[in-house]
């Protein structure tokens, strides 16, 4: 049996903030505003599983009105749903996931980012597809104010040994 989850994540770039993306610090002035550390590849990814899983939204499970989870590592939110999809007996089949942000360029990056998901998800980083790309300066995250990330993710269903 296959699931399937797709999930969009935003949030503001400000000073004093580092920019986290696919678990990897970006060297920038600016970084996400958020309750987390605001990681939206991870967002949007343990979002897309928490979809295809029926299992509600992010905010659902990290309140951001819950002191607790303040500053929380995005790490331990997607490792969180990973634990949920192993409890229901799934896993990674393909994710695919489009950051957009003008600057800076990400590149360099990706492979670091690949991994890093594929790691948490006890995934091949073949199964992992990253891209970037800009909104050509129109709207918030195109004049270089926000960045945004959506993912897709496809779960298969492991067969139970019996």
């Amino acid at each position: 049996m296959y699931r399937i989850g797709i999930s969009k994540d935003i949030h503001k770039l400000v000073e004093n903030r580092k920019l986290m993306i696919g678990g990897v610090h970006v060297d920038y002035p600016l970084g996400e505003e958020a309750h987390s550390d605001g990681d939206v590849v991870y967002h949007a990814i343990a979002e897309s599983i928490l979809g295809a899983l029926n299992l509600g939204d992010l905010g659902r499970h990290f309140p951001t009105n819950d002191p607790k989870t303040k500053n929380i590592s995005s790490d331990v939110i997607l490792n969180y749903v990973f634990q949920l999809m192993k409890q229901q007996n799934y896993i990674i089949n393909n994710i695919d996931v489009q950051i957009i942000l003008e600057k800076p360029k990400l590149q360099p990056y990706l492979l670091k980012m690949q991994s890093n998901i594929a790691l948490i998800l006890n995934t091949a980083p073949t199964n992992v597809s990253i891209k970037v790309g800009t909104n050509e300066g129109m709207d918030s995250t195109g004049r270089g104010e926000s960045i945004e990330a959506y993912a897709i993710v496809l779960l298969k269903q492991q067969a139970i040994d019996k």
